[in-house]
């Protein structure tokens, strides 16, 4: 694949469809989830409208969405900057092993390198999903000593 023909761009409403299609996906492949397709879309949708939610880039191939990631954001206190949460990682399966998610990756690294603010990358990652495990690490990152723990506070669809 040419990396000149790769673009990765900031998501606007017009990728409302697309990254639905991609998390509905990814929830399917790494979980086994079948997500509500309403607050799925909803959600998305809030996304894309609140910058303070967070945010969601595109890798487009020829002008088609391919993969994307969306980031959110953590305040440390102990660091006195954010993490950048990366998050809803999905590339389409015809398009694995060439190399978008390293764009992706490197594409956010060097976006948190001009943010003063910013002091680290951050993710999480399904326990036996061993190759995005390698992908990850093979850009730097590491396991934590952190485990991650959670609470729904309300009922899920």
């Amino acid at each position: 694949m040419n990396a000149a023909k790769a673009r990765i761009r900031a998501a606007t409403a017009a990728d409302l469809e697309v990254l639905a299609e991609f998390a509905r996906a990814m929830a399917r492949e790494t979980e086994g989830v079948a997500l509500d397709a309403a607050t799925l879309r909803a959600g998305v949708a809030a996304l894309l409208g609140d910058p303070a939610r967070g945010r969601s880039f595109v890798l487009e191939v020829d002008g088609e969405a391919v993969a994307s990631l969306m980031l959110t954001s953590e305040w440390s206190e102990w660091r006195n900057g954010f993490f950048w949460w990366i998050q809803s990682v999905y590339v389409r399966p015809s398009q694995r092993g060439r190399g978008h998610y390293r764009r992706l990756h490197e594409h956010v690294r060097a976006l948190a390198a001009r943010e003063p603010d910013v002091c680290g990358l951050r993710l999480y990652v399904e326990r036996e999903n061993t190759g995005a495990q390698a992908s990850y690490r093979a850009l730097g990152m590491h396991e934590t000593h952190y485990l991650l723990f959670e609470e729904s506070t309300r009922s899920q669809p």
